[in-house]
This record gives structure tokens, C-alpha cells and sequence, in this order.
């Protein structure tokens, strides 16, 4: 087996440096993973919960008070969606982390950087669920109205399926991102593979070829899920019958 007992240049103190310390690159990949599915996953659905409240339409005939709450759970969705748009996510994980425990709430690294990367999905995610539903056409909702369906069930029957499938490559390129920025949480101790490079680099003094590894491993990553997503997207958009359709025409 290739042994490197006395590293003379980076590769080699890369490899060194990755057979000493496999184990804890692989848990901080694991938690790396575990980190951003959970939170994308988590995130997607309160951005769609959040997307869908913003897209209410109220009408005439709601009461005052249905007209008040509405428009109450609006402008807070809004000004949630507007605080996580607009500050880093590293500063939101210092907040959260440190400003539970400050009221006595004793929680977990990992729990608060799996919190910070929902809420700082769902804001973003909130946007894109909007403009997804926008993107179907009225004429759908009014022909289900038409047929008696209510706005609820047209909601989830007929606009939503639609409005995820043209949301998928944006719900791709946030894994994506979160899969990156859970280095950030290093900041409040999260021991994942940021961490776990910090770490290793200080055991002699070798941050670039340990950050060189992790930039391997971060690019295996997003190059295998990149992959997997373009997959299911094409799989998801179906084969073009209507161009055999129209070939067929033409040859008759």
C-alpha cells in the first residue's frame, strides 16, 4: 500500500493528510450531507407553506376579520422572507445559536445550523414558490372554478403540481448552495467539513493542502448532485411527442 511517511510537497502532504485523518473528513462530510438535505428539505416546505399564504387573493365577500388575519400573516411572512434575504447567513447562525442559549434554551450546534439553513431556505425558497404559482396560467384556475372546484383543492390539485415541476432547477441550485454554506457554521462550532479541515490544517500547520482536500470533496459533491438533479429534470419534462405529432402531419 503507497505510504507517505515524510511529505515533501502539497500533493503529497494531501494524501498524507487524508489517510491520517479519513474518518474525520468523512463525518464532516456526513454532516455536511445531513446538514443540507435536512434543512433544503425542511426549507422547501416552509417556503411553500409561505409561497402559497402570499398567493391568498382576498375578494368582496371575506369578513373583516378574514380580511385582517390574512393580511396580518402577509406582512409577517414578508418581513421574515425580507430579514433572511438580506443578512448573511453567518451572522443569522451567530444570532440564533447564541440568542436561544442566551434565554436559557440549551441546544445543539448541529440543531441550530440545521434551524438557520430552513429559515434561511424557506425565505428564499418562499420567492421562488411564488413566482411558480405565477407562472401558471389563470385560465387553469378559472376552468377549475368553473367546474366547482374550490380555490383549496384547485390549489393542490391542479396549480401546485405544475408549480413544482418549473420549480425543481432553482430547488436543485439551493441544495447546491446549502451543501457550500454549511461551512459557515463552523462560527458556532459545528463540527462539519469546514471544521473538520480547520482542524486537521492546525495539526501541522498545513491549511492549504487541508483545505485543498475539502475543496476535492466539495466538488465531488456538487458535481455527482448536479448530475442527479439535471436526471431528474429531464426525466420530470417528459419525451416531445408533439414533435413526432407534427412530423407525422407534415408527412401526410
Amino acid at each position: 500500500m503507497f505510504q507517505i511517511e515524510n511529505p515533501t510537497n502539497s500533493f503529497e502532504w494531501m494524501i498524507f493528510l487524508t489517510k491520517k485523518y479519513l474518518s474525520m473528513f468523512l463525518e464532516g462530510t456526513w454532516l455536511t450531507l445531513y446538514i443540507a438535505v435536512i434543512g433544503t428539505l425542511l426549507g422547501f416546505v416552509l417556503g411553500y407553506l409561505i409561497g402559497i399564504i402570499q398567493d391568498i387573493k382576498l375578494s368582496e365577500g371575506d369578513g373583516v376579520v378574514k380580511k385582517l388575519f390574512i393580511r396580518l400573516i402577509k406582512i409577517i411572512t414578508s418581513i421574515y422572507v425580507e430579514v433572511f434575504r438580506d443578512t448573511p447567513m453567518i451572522v443569522q447562525a451567530m444570532i440564533i445559536y447564541y440568542g436561544i442559549r442566551q434565554i436559557g434554551v440549551n441546544i445543539s450546534p448541529v440543531f441550530a445550523g440545521i434551524l438557520v439553513t430552513v429559515l434561511n431556505t424557506g425565505a428564499y425558497m418562499a420567492e421562488t414558490v411564488r413566482g411558480g404559482i405565477g407562472s401558471i396560467d389563470l385560465g387553469q384556475r378559472e376552468g377549475a372554478w368553473a367546474m366547482g372546484m374550490s380555490p383549496m383543492k384547485t390549489m393542490f390539485y391542479i396549480v401546485l403540481p405544475q408549480a413544482f415541476k418549473n420549480i425543481i432547477p432553482e430547488m436543485a441550485n439551493t441544495f447546491l448552495t446549502n451543501l457550500k454554506m454549511t461551512s459557515v457554521l463552523n462560527v458556532i462550532a459545528v463540527q462539519e467539513l469546514f471544521m473538520a479541515a480547520k482542524t486537521v490544517g492546525g495539526n501541522y500547520y498545513k491549511y492549504f493542502e487541508a483545505y485543498l482536500v475539502i475543496a476535492v470533496i466539495y466538488f465531488v459533491l456538487c458535481f455527482v448532485f448536479n448530475k442527479i438533479f439535471g436526471l431528474i429534470e429531464k426525466k420530470m419534462s417528459g419525451t416531445k411527442d408533439y414533435a413526432l405529432a407534427v412530423e407525422y402531419m407534415d408527412n401526410q
